[in-house]
């Protein structure tokens, strides 16, 4: 038996003989192929390993599987769709499911967003809204207008846009310049002012105030657009103050300037409604969306237009493309069946309603975990939460590192880390004893590494 049979032999049954090959994203490989956190099946609110351990997925995939794993009805549409059409170039041509998808997510829209670009990612939805609004501002006659808006502590994708208008410090500071003329918002995280937050803080809604001072820096007649997360999710959940957004929805109106909410996390359900912007009573010019539009299933991603963005593009001859711009998966037929049938869920299980009603039970069982060890503050919103433990003497990220293997290999739990803060998102079909599980087992990780 040759050496490779021997070591496939010697493997469990779904586990790789080699782990190098891949490189892995936003991952510590070398200390990962060291100890392996490999899952092989999914169901509803549990993911299960190799050795048959199941785990409850606290995150829902990473912010995605909103409607749970491996639905039968949306793996059913999407087998459907595989063996009666795989693809058609998405370039002056379409199928009939884009169209319908489009429609749907149009109607689940606040106001009058409703134009839906499609592409296949967070990433690339964040890219391509500013690539809208810089196209928007001069065919409008203002191509001046070319200065990108974004705040500190966003997280915009992985793109140059979003990278760009981003405000992570480890997402930028390997990559150069980015996009020049780039300005930013600051955090609107205080934790001596907000600490222990169930939904939107009291304190901060001056902090929008700091968009005047932008403009005055740099004249509105220089600036396109401002991007915002309603709740900054990937830096650990930090919810938009009371009032924060309708004042920057005000400044922006004064001064001509587009507002786009990414809402790649925020979107189909997490916080209630559709969309964030609903719950805020803000209509944004721009809504980013990826994720729970499919529940993680096909990657999928897009930009919700005002129709006023749009008609302002349906000018000139009409065999000439209007916008420069698209992706060879856009509107793939497979994740426009699996967009569909997510929103069959979520419409006939009713998971947005169920996501509101659960928003203060899974409230009060979170801030059950303060006055843990090492837990500096606790915020929720919606389905969200995020718990922030002190530094480990060892330095930054070590424990929340330590919390995420810990949940892995001991609690059967997976959680989600940002630093030294956890994350945590269920699916919106969790029920109350589930919360009270991950709950329990987060209170476990959060005392074993102490």
């Amino acid at each position: 038996m040759s050496i490779a049979a021997k070591a496939a032999a010697q493997t469990p049954a779904g586990v790789p003989n080699d782990l190098e090959p891949y490189w892995m994203p936003f991952t510590a490989n070398r200390a990962f192929k060291k100890a392996p956190r490999l899952v092989v099946r999914a169901k509803d609110m549990r993911v299960y390993t190799a050795d048959g351990r199941a785990l409850i997925d606290a995150i829902a995939g990473m912010w995605c599987c909103n409607a749970g794993h491996n639905r039968d009805p949306i793996v059913a549409a999407i087998q459907r769709q595989a063996a009666e059409l795989d693809y058609v170039t998405a370039f002056q041509h379409a199928h009939p499911a884009a169209f319908e998808l489009a429609g749907r997510i149009a109607q689940l829209a606040p106001g009058d967003l409703d134009h839906v670009f499609f592409c296949n990612s967070g990433s690339e939805a964040v890219d391509t809204a500013l690539k809208i609004a810089l196209a928007y501002q001069n065919i409008s006659g203002q191509g001046a207008r070319t200065r990108l808006i974004g705040r500190e502590r966003g997280y915009h994708g992985v793109g140059f846009g979003g990278i760009s208008v981003g405000g992570i410090v480890p997402n930028r500071k390997l990559f150069g310049t980015l996009l020049a003329g780039v300005d930013h918002l600051p955090t609107t995280y205080n934790r001596e002012q907000q600490a222990f937050t169930k939904g939107e803080p009291e304190w901060g809604a001056h902090l929008a105030d700091e968009l005047e001072r932008i403009v005055g820096l740099h004249d509105a007649s220089t600036i396109a657009a401002v991007i915002v997360e309603p709740m900054a999710g990937s830096t650990g959940v930090l919810p938009a103050p009371k009032g924060y957004l309708k004042r920057l929805r005000e400044i922006c109106d004064k001064y001509g300037l587009l507002l786009i909410f990414d809402e790649v996390i925020t979107g189909f359900g997490r916080l209630g409604p559709c969309f964030a912007a609903e719950r805020y009573g803000v209509e944004p010019d721009m809504i980013t969306f990826a994720k729970g539009v499919t529940s993680g299933t096909v990657p999928m991603g897009g930009v919700l237009v005002r129709k006023g963005i749009y008609d302002t593009f349906m000018r000139g001859p009409e065999h000439v493309a209007e916008l420069f711009h698209g992706y060879t998966y856009s509107a793939h037929p497979l994740a426009c069946a699996a967009g569909l049938a997510t929103l069959d869920l979520y419409r006939d299980e009713k998971l947005f309603e169920r996501s509101a009603a659960l928003e203060q039970k899974f409230a009060d069982a979170v801030m059950s975990l303060k006055g843990l060890p090492n837990v500096l503050d606790i915020r929720t919103v919606g389905l969200a939460a995020g718990i922030d433990l002190a530094p480990s003497p060892d330095g930054p990220g070590k424990r929340g590192y330590a919390a995420m293997d810990e949940g892995f290999f001991r609690q059967d739990a997976i959680v989600r880390i940002s630093g030294d803060t956890i994350a945590l998102s269920p699916s919106l079909i969790v029920t109350e004893t589930e919360i009270g599980e991950i709950v329990d087992k987060t209170a476990r990780i959060i005392k074993a590494v102490a």
